[in-house]
């Protein structure tokens, strides 16, 4: 089986399995993004309104990355204007598990926080 090579480290080989899948998915927005996708298929403009601190180039740079990736697929219909939707690939949807973790142990951290 091939490495994939990693975007942080100049194309060297992953250290270690933790290390290949936040190259994937670590980034402020990414779990976001998928979190969203987990609820079905958006377009672009559903998900910025999502996620309304993102700007448009970060989103459209995190949505190139995890098509990438093969996490989401990107679907283009030719009309006019464009219509973009994304949505999770079989391979994304191996996800869910890991980001409602996620969400519970975010919603602990932001309970403990509002204890201080």
């Amino acid at each position: 089986m091939e490495t994939r090579k990693n975007r942080r480290t100049n194309n060297c080989h992953y250290g270690c399995a933790v290390e290949a899948a936040l190259d994937v998915i670590g980034s402020r927005w990414k779990g976001v993004i998928l979190f969203h996708l987990l609820d079905g298929t958006k377009r672009f403009n559903e998900l910025r309104k999502l996620m309304p601190g993102v700007t448009q180039r970060m989103l459209t740079l995190q949505l190139r990355e995890l098509e990438q990736d093969d996490v989401i697929l990107r679907k283009v219909y030719p009309q006019v204007p464009p219509k973009v939707e994304y949505s999770l690939t079989p391979f994304g949807l191996e996800l869910k598990p890991l980001l409602f973790s996620l969400r519970e142990w975010g919603a602990r951290i932001m309970e403990r926080d509002a204890g201080k």
